[in-house]
């Protein structure tokens, strides 16, 4: 199972910030989120999010590990 980390407003509109979830690849947990709720999946591939699988960032579909930690990071804003 990925561990699934969710930062900023990703934690508020899921309600949560660290789950477990079952998934082979990083294509299969965005389908598996976006299932459960499709406005919650809208905003995971919006312009500006970063996803990090095991602290690296990655750009293009990958394989899941048991053990792999998931991290989806919101637009950064500011200046």
């Amino acid at each position: 199972m990925a561990r699934v980390l969710l930062f900023g407003r990703f934690r508020d509109l899921a309600g949560w910030r660290e789950r477990e979830i079952e998934a082979a690849t990083l294509s299969d947990l965005r389908s598996a989120l976006t299932a459960e709720d499709a406005d919650f999946g809208a905003a995971l591939v919006g312009p500006g999010v970063q996803v990090a699988v095991d602290q690296a960032i990655v750009r293009d579909d990958v394989a899941l590990g048991p053990r792999s930690e998931v991290a989806f990071l919101p637009p950064m804003s500011g200046g």
